[in-house]
């Protein structure tokens, strides 16, 4: 199914990210990322990043995969920002699925809404 062994990168991707949470970084109990979102910089910080790390890419220590993981682990971050919010997590869901046709012959419903709204 997968042309580009995007399962296999993505399931690297997510041990590059957990471990990120076990280093010397997060020895706190606010990473620095955190503080610079709540500061309001956090959109810049993220696609700074991005670009300092996708120029980096083949140029400080060769094809560092490490770079690359950077890029994607600030663009995960960004996308948890403006896509996955607390506020519209469920919308935002549900704006994704159907714009790849599923859910648009019936609209999606939250299970427990389903629950409460059930009539007995």
């Amino acid at each position: 199914m997968y042309k580009f062994k995007e399962n296999i990168i993505l399931d690297d991707v997510k041990r590059y990210i957990d471990q990120t949470y076990n280093s010397h970084y997060s020895s706190t109990k606010k990473q620095a990322t955190e503080i610079i979102i709540d500061q309001g910089h956090g959109e810049g910080f993220c696609m700074g990043n991005i670009l300092k790390y996708a120029q980096r890419y083949g140029k400080k220590d060769g094809k560092n995969k490490n770079d690359l993981m950077k890029v994607i682990h600030y663009a995960v971050i960004q996308l948890s920002q403006d896509h996955y919010s607390q506020g519209n997590l469920f919308e935002d869901l549900q704006q994704d699925l159907l714009q790849y046709d599923i859910g648009k012959n019936a609209p999606l419903r939250s299970v427990a809404s389903e629950k409460y709204n059930k009539e007995i």
